[in-house]
């Protein structure tokens, strides 16, 4: 009997055989420019200090670009800032089957087609692979995984960056499946680290373990072959039960179609909530002194993830449902990063509404729901479910694109802006990665 990790392997790599159609492309070009505007917004993050410092060692090889930081470094040390860069902000897409897909994914498929002059082609499927493979282990292990506490974008992360590089070092499938096994002994991440500099940068090392997995499989490095089946492989060690039909099964298009964006600079499994919040201010035409309480809706999962009950600090201010529906309620921007800060977590008027707040467990399906009880006993209600993959593309390319704008401008010209927008949007015609990334050097 053929071992499973060959069969995934063999499942993922159909995409090599296919034509990359839209709308998939055109989703994976919007992942890869959202996944470089929130990078490049995060350049004056607490964390990029110490990472430099430690990671980026002088004379080092100027191998691959560091986002908006005008520097250069290996390849493997890239990878690893700037996939923590991209998940600083939690302000990255987001997938059903795998939590972050681009934030592990992407600083491999560039750092890597930086250095060895890829073609913008191959640096694109190199992600779509790198997606579909972390998608896939996704449905394989399911929800249990998340659940006992582990973070799925950094773990299962890791296997996607490795199959991103592996298709840029050109693995054959017996390479690959080493990397695997390297990619799984290195695999971790801990939910118990969100709300601090741990979570991006436990998705940093997803990025430069999975890159280093490849590049050792390439040189002839041996690991366990089938550690997504073996008894004591990646899988079993994390999850009693697997789900083997769910991630080998064939689809109409790749995974990444179906890849949700930010437009909320906090924890996603918020925007349900913070989305519930707006359309109850808009439509209601209450004043914040008139709310009595607020009964907050979610499904069990977001009570370990995102329900920081008092935030201290900005990084727990985008965990928390209380806090995060009180911004939406009071009328703040929540797609400003510069709102989750100390001085928010320590706002009298925020503090004073999250304290009339009660979270509970007990929303049906994936919606959420708030509701508004003012002190003369009207009630306001509204429900939102935002895991649904947008349909017009072309609108949500608009967001896209604005939502990049705003990120980048602190960084880049408007002219360097326009122009990465238009090579993102064309990347399977550029010849050489490289042009895309001179911009990405920051000015």
């Amino acid at each position: 009997m053929e071992a499973y990790t060959t069969s995934f392997l063999q499942a993922v790599l159909r995409l090599r055989e296919q034509a990359l159609f839209p709308p998939a492309a055109i989703v994976a070009k919007q992942c890869l420019l959202d996944w470089i505007g929130v990078s490049l917004a995060a350049r004056n993050e607490l964390i990029v200090r110490p990472l430099l410092d430690t990671c980026a060692a002088p004379g080092a090889p100027h191998e691959a670009t560091l986002l908006g930081l005008r520097m250069k470094t290996r390849a493997i040390d890239a990878a690893m800032i700037n996939g923590a860069l991209g998940h600083a902000l939690d302000f990255d897409d987001v997938l059903r089957t795998v939590g972050h897909p681009s934030a592990p994914v992407a600083p491999v498929a560039f750092a890597l087609g930086e250095a060895h002059g890829s073609t913008g082609a191959e640096v694109l499927l190199a992600f779509v692979l790198g997606v579909e493979a972390e998608s896939r282990i996704g449905l394989l292990m399911a929800q249990p995984h998340y659940e006992r506490g582990g973070h799925t974008t950094a773990t299962i992360g890791t296997f996607g960056a490795a199959m991103a590089a592996g298709h840029l070092l050109d693995l054959d499938l017996g390479q690959l499946r080493h990397a695997f096994g390297l990619a799984g002994i290195q695999a971790a991440g801990l939910k118990g680290v969100f709300g601090t500099m741990g979570k991006p940068f436990q998705v940093g090392k997803a990025a430069q373990n999975g890159l280093l997995a490849a590049l050792l499989a390439q040189r002839g490095f041996t690991s366990d072959e089938d550690t997504l089946a073996s008894p004591q492989g990646f899988t079993r060690a994390h999850v009693d039960e697997v789900d083997v039909e769910s991630s080998l099964a064939e689809r109409d298009s790749p995974y990444v179609r179906d890849a949700l964006f930010k437009y909320h600079a906090a924890c996603y499994l918020t925007h349900n909530t913070i989305e519930a919040a707006r359309t109850i201010r808009q439509a209601s035409g209450y004043s914040v002194e008139q709310i009595d309480a607020v009964e907050i809706c979610v499904l069990p999962r977001h009570m370990t993830t995102c329900n920081i009950e008092a935030p201290q600090t900005g990084l727990e201010c985008k965990f928390s449902l209380r806090m995060t529906c009180a911004m939406a309620l009071l009328g703040e921007d929540t797609s400003d990063e510069m709102l989750y800060s100390e001085a928010a977590a320590q706002r009298h008027d925020l503090i004073a509404l999250c304290k009339r707040m009660t979270v509970t467990p007990s929303a049906s399906g994936p919606a959420s729901r708030v509701q508004v009880t003012l002190n003369d006993g009207r009630t306001f209600t509204a429900t939102t479910d935002v895991s649904i993959p947008a349909e017009d593309l072309a609108a949500q390319q608009n967001r896209v694109e604005s939502k990049f704008r705003r990120l980048a401008s602190g960084t880049l010209s408007p002219g360097a802006i326009d122009e990465i927008i238009a090579l993102v949007a064309a990347l399977e015609l550029q010849p050489d990665v490289r042009s895309l990334m001179r911009l990405l050097h920051g000015s």
